[in-house]
């Protein structure tokens, strides 16, 4: 499973992994893909800097990455508190209302919130790639696009390559002008922030657009044969995220939400602004359901949505409320049916390519009957 890009960066198989856990991402590494940490949840330098040192202690000297969100244009002088200010007294009383009425209890008496959607502000970010220059890198990703433009040259100045995500042509050829090195052409089936179009098409839309940049597909891609199929489409490796989820190696911290996901279909996913305000897919719960009923007041742009339920979130994930408790995942959901570890699930996805490839080989008369 290599290609071009695989041998650029040293690596097996071209099998990218985004995740939010250090234990995943080292284990992808290490397993002969290219491990990429999520640092949207590390609001404090010294925890970032406590992972990656982790992360060099547990990879073998093999490489990795870091993803981070930061918007395209930088905004001065606005603060968490600035932003905090601008959510709707009506948006907070929806909130209680909900939460009262599947009685999700308080957070303890001055304890924090557990989850924090702060690492969307860009200043957060900025700490963050303070943090991870620091760290052998090789390459940084962003969720929300082409980073600043000082950001995609501090990262070349450090011989880090950056990659973005696109739902379009027209967003990927954004990146190629910005100087970005790898286009990420995210369909509409991943799970997270995503546009309206499916990856058996937009992959190759975007493979034409930003030609000779590699691309990755991402979107509904959770076997070997998907991989064979995005590869067929031009792309140079493959961008999965949802998959690792469900692993041995995985935190998820709740019971509750592994089970949820074990037992989740493909179409048991829905593309909501419930959580940060974008359209992301996630679970479809009684949560996502309230925010989309046109008789609620409908969720804030970002990041106001994030800071909105941040709360509320680390309420229904500590006490496990069923009904509400969800989290970003992609329509491949539907194959995650096992736990398995990180290394197993490798050794699935390489013998169903090679299954893919012999069987595209036999049909081309290249192979055995």
């Amino acid at each position: 499973m290599k290609t071009e890009l695989s041998r650029t960066l040293g690596i097996e198989h071209a099998i990218f992994g985004f995740t939010p856990f250090p234990a995943v991402a080292a284990a992808i590494t290490r397993a002969g893909g290219f491990g990429v940490l999520g640092a949207v949840r590390y609001t404090a330098p010294d925890d970032l800097a406590r992972d990656l040192d982790w992360m060099q202690d547990h990879t073998d000297g093999l490489p990795y990455g870091l993803d981070v969100v930061m918007p395209a244009k930088k905004v001065d002088g606005v603060s968490e508190a600035d932003v905090e200010a601008m959510i709707p007294a009506g948006h907070r009383e929806f909130v209680r209302a909900t939460l009262a009425k599947h009685g999700v209890p308080e957070l303890a008496e001055g304890e924090a919130s557990g989850w924090r959607i702060t690492g969307w502000m860009e200043q957060v970010a900025r700490g963050q790639l303070d943090v991870a220059f620091d760290y052998p890198i090789k390459l940084l990703a962003n969720a929300l696009g082409s980073p600043p433009a000082d950001v995609v040259a501090r990262a070349h100045d450090h011989g880090v390559l950056v990659a973005a995500l696109a739902g379009s042509a027209r967003h990927a050829r954004h990146h190629a002008d910005a100087g970005i090195d790898i286009v990420v052409a995210q369909g509409y089936e991943a799970g997270g922030h995503t546009g309206e179009i499916a990856s058996m098409v937009l992959t190759p839309e975007v493979v034409d657009a930003v030609a000779p940049l590699p691309v990755l597909a991402a979107g509904g891609i959770g076997s070997g044969e998907q991989i064979a199929a995005g590869l067929a489409l031009g792309a140079q490796g493959v961008w999965l995220g949802s998959l690792w989820l469900t692993t041995t190696e995985a935190d998820l911290h709740s019971r509750a939400l592994t089970e949820k996901l074990l037992a989740a279909g493909s179409g048991d996913t829905v593309r909501s602004r419930a959580l940060t305000g974008k359209p992301a897919r996630q679970l479809r719960t009684e949560w996502t359901d309230a925010w989309d009923d046109p008789a609620g007041p409908g969720p804030l742009p970002m990041p106001l949505q994030g800071l909105l339920v941040a709360e509320a979130v680390s309420r229904i994930q500590k006490y496990e409320v069923t009904p509400l408790l969800g989290t970003p995942v992609g329509q491949i959901v539907g194959r995650m049916t096992t736990e398995r570890s990180v290394r197993q699930v490798f050794d699935e996805l390489t013998r169903g390519f090679e299954k893919a490839v012999d069987r595209v080989n036999r049909i081309a008369g290249r192979g055995g009957a």
